[in-house]
């Protein structure tokens, strides 16, 4: 799995042992993305890089748990939403999720999530 992840992500949650999670929302915008860029190239030859990027992705997402965008996510995304307007609607998701599962955002993106009430985040990729 460390090809999939960083060398210092993964040597923090080696040494941390910490029980790591995927939100959906995750999910959804990498996969979205990697579709993206398929979707940008005429269909044959220019594709084949990025479909092998998106079947990449679909197996790195696949070695995780997910953690749902439920009701109460949904909720307390619709609450955020109300406070914060400036704030990415995805971040905001992935915001509303982590309280319900006790969850840690681990992210490079202190500027959004710094401004998001009582979520805990940390940045193990630097």
């Amino acid at each position: 799995m460390s090809r999939i992840l960083g060398k210092k992500l993964q040597a923090r949650l080696d040494s941390t042992q910490a029980d790591v999670f995927l939100s959906v929302i995750t999910a959804q915008e990498s996969l979205e993305g990697w579709l993206a860029l398929v979707n940008r190239h005429r269909a044959g030859p220019d594709q084949i890089k990025g479909y092998q990027q998106f079947r990449r992705s679909i197996e790195a997402i696949g070695k995780f748990s997910l953690l749902d965008f439920d009701r109460e996510s949904s909720g307390r995304f619709l609450l955020l939403r109300s406070l914060l307007p400036r704030v990415g609607t995805m971040d905001l998701k992935i915001a509303a999720i982590c309280p319900a599962h006790d969850a840690m955002v681990l992210t490079r993106n202190f500027a959004d999530f710094e401004q998001v009430p009582g979520l805990r985040f940390e940045n193990w990729l630097d």
